[in-house]
C-alpha cells in the first residue's frame, strides 16, 4: 500500500523512530512513503540518519523524505502525525516557572493548570496552521493523529476550528492498565495463600485483564476491570493500598480511589495538579508525592528531566548508531495507537484500543462538544466509537471541572480574546485554589509578556500588560523610596 505517512515535529530521536518501527512492522505498510519534517535541521538530520538506517537493514526500498518545508511533508499525505512541542523547553520553563512564584507547583505543566493552558494558547494557532495546509495540500480524506499536549485543547481546537478529521493519542490508559494487571496479580495470590515464587502461583498478563475506561485525557477512569471472569473495579482500593510498591509511588491515585471509587489513568505527579486538592500547601505536597522518580510528583519534575537531558541527542546519538538496527516485526511493535489504526483503517483488521475524540454523546453526562478518551474501534469502515453511557457522578464532575477550563482556553487561543483565558486561569481548579483573581491577572500579564513571541493572537493584550507591568514596577519603586525616608 503506497500511502504517505508525514511526521510533523520529527526530531524526536526515541518516538519518531519508534513509531515508524511500529508502522514498517506491519507487512501490507512496508510500501508507505514517510516523510520527516521539523524546525530544528539537525535534529531532524540525525533522526532521519538513524530511521533510514532502520529502513535500510530491514531490506525496505523506502526513501524517507526529510525537509524543513512543512509544506513538502504535508503534500499528498494520507496521515499527519503531530509531535511538535510549541516553544520548546524555552517556553516550557515559562510555564512552569512564573506560576511557581505565585504558588502554583506543577510537576508536569502540559494538560491545564497554569502551565497546560499557556502551552494550549502557544500550540492552538500553529495546530490550526497545520490543519489549513492539511486541506490544501494532503489527500481529502488525511487522518491528523494528535499526540501533542495539552491533548484535549489541540484535538478540540482542530475538530472544530481546523476542519480536518483528527484523533487523539496518548499512552496514559496502557500504563495504568499495566499497574492494575499487577495488583490483581497481588489479590489473587494473596487470597490463595500463595506468594510469588510457589508452584502454584499465578502471574496475571495486561493481556489478561479487560478494561473500559472512560472520561478526559489524563483525567480517564476505569470504570470496569474483568478478569477471570470476575468484576475486580471494587477491589481496587483493596489491592494498591496492599500494594510494596505503588502505596507509596501512587499516593494521590490511591485517595482519590478511595474517595471516588474509581483508578484514575494518569501518573501522581500528573493528577495532583489537575485537581484542587494536593499541592495547594507547599507543606503538605511531601505527604503525597514519591521521589523515587519525578513523575511521582517533583516539583518542575518533568522540566528538570528535559532539561538535563537538553544535550542528550549529541550524546546519544552515537551511541544508538553504534548499535543494532530496529528490527521490523509484529512481535516488537509498541503498545502506542498509531500503527495499529492506520493498520486497521488500510488493512481491516480490527483494532481496539481508547481514543480522544469529540464526545457526541458517547459519554452522556459529559458535554457533547467535550473531547473524551473513549474506546473506539477501527477496521476499514472507518474509527467506531460506542456509546459508554454515565460516567460514575463524582467522576463526571471532576471532569466537568476541567472541560470547562479546556473550553475557556480553546476559545481564548482562538479569538485572542485575554479576558477568557484569565477566566480559564481562573476556573482552574488548582491555580484558584492558591491565588485571588488580581494574582491571577497579575501571573497572566507575567505570563504573557514572557512568551509574547510565541502568542501573535495576543498583541493588543500583551501590549497592556506591559503597560500595566511598567506601572507596577514604577509604584513598587516609589513605595521603597517613602520607605527609605
Amino acid at each position: 500500500m503506497s500511502i504517505k505517512i508525514a511526521f510533523i515535529g520529527a526530531g524526536s530521536l526515541t518516538f519518531t523512530r519508534r513509531l515508524m518501527a511500529d508502522i514498517l512492522s506491519v507487512p501490507e505498510l512496508r510500501n508507505a512513503k514517510i516523510a520527516f519534517t521539523d524546525i530544528n535541521k539537525h535534529n531532524l538530520e540525525m533522526v532521519t540518519t538513524l530511521c533510514q538506517r532502520d529502513i535500510d537493514a530491514n531490506g525496505l526500498k523506502i526513501k524517507i523524505q526529510s525537509t524543513l518545508n512543512r509544506l513538502e511533508a504535508i503534500k499528498d499525505a494520507k496521515y499527519v502525525i503531530n509531535l511538535t512541542r510549541i516553544g520548546g523547553l524555552e517556553a516550557f520553563k515559562l510555564d512552569i516557572e512564573i506560576p511557581l512564584k505565585y504558588g502554583i507547583d506543577q510537576c508536569v505543566g502540559d494538560t491545564i493548570c497554569a502551565g497546560g493552558i499557556m502551552y494550549g494558547q502557544r500550540g492552538i494557532p500553529v495546530i490550526l496552521d497545520f490543519c489549513n495546509d492539511i486541506k490544501k495540500y494532503a489527500e481529502s480524506d488525511c487522518l491528523l493523529m494528535n499526540y501533542s499536549n495539552p491533548n484535549a485543547m489541540l484535538t478540540w481546537a482542530a475538530e472544530k476550528y481546523g476542519g480536518v478529521k483528527t484523533i487523539g493519542l496518548c499512552h496514559g490508559v496502557q500504563g495504568g492498565h499495566w499497574q492494575i494487571a499487577q495488583v490483581i496479580e497481588l489479590l489473587v495470590n494473596r487470597d490463595r495463600g500463595i506468594k510469588k515464587g510457589d508452584k502454584n502461583y499465578i502471574y496475571v498478563n495486561q493481556k489478561d485483564v479487560h478494561i473500559i475506561c472512560a472520561g478526559i485525557n489524563h483525567q480517564t477512569w476505569y470504570i470496569r476491570i474483568i478478569y477471570d471472569g470476575k468484576n475486580w473495579t471494587e477491589r481496587m482500593l483493596e489491592g494498591f493500598e496492599l500494594h510494596p510498591i505503588f502505596r507509596k509511588t501512587e499516593k494521590v491515585r490511591i485517595d482519590i480511589l478511595r474517595r471516588f471509587g474509581y483508578y484514575s489513568t494518569e501518573s501522581n505527579g500528573h493528577l495532583s495538579e489537575y485537581v484542587a486538592w494536593y499541592r495547594k500547601r507547599p507543606r503538605e505536597i511531601k505527604k503525597w508525592i514519591d521521589m523515587s522518580s519525578w513523575i511521582n510528583g517533583e516539583t518542575g519534575g518533568y522540566l528538570r528531566v528535559c532539561t538535563e537531558q537538553r544535550e542528550w541527542f549529541k550524546t546519544e546519538f552515537p551511541k544508538l548508531m553504534k548499535e543494532k538496527p530496529f528490527e521490523f516485526s509484529t512481535e516488537k511493535r509498541s503498545a502506542e495507537h498509531g500503527s495499529y489504526i492506520i493498520e486497521g483503517l488500510e488493512t481491516g483488521r480490527v483494532y481496539r484500543g481508547h481514543f480522544n475524540v469529540r464526545n457526541n454523546g458517547c459519554i452522556s453526562n459529559l458535554p457533547d462538544d467535550a473531547i473524551v478518551e473513549v474506546p473506539g474501534y477501527v477496521d476499514k469502515n472507518g474509527i467506531n466509537i460506542p456509546k459508554v453511557g454515565n460516567l460514575p457522578l463524582g467522576c463526571a464532575a471532576v471532569c466537568n471541572a476541567s472541560i470547562g477550563v479546556q473550553r475557556l482556553a480553546v476559545e481564548a487561543a482562538v479569538t485572542g480574546n485575554d479576558f477568557l483565558l484569565r477566566q480559564a486561569m481562573m476556573m482552574d481548579p488548582l491555580t484558584g485554589a492558591v491565588c485571588n483573581p488580581p494574582e491571577i491577572w497579575q501571573m497572566t500579564d507575567e505570563m504573557f509578556i514572557a512568551q509574547a513571541k510565541w502568542l501573535p493572537q495576543y498583541k493588543k493584550a500583551i501590549e497592556s500588560a506591559k503597560k500595566r507591568n511598567i506601572k507596577q514596577s514604577l509604584y513598587k519603586r516609589l513605595s521603597c523610596k517613602k520607605v527609605k525616608r
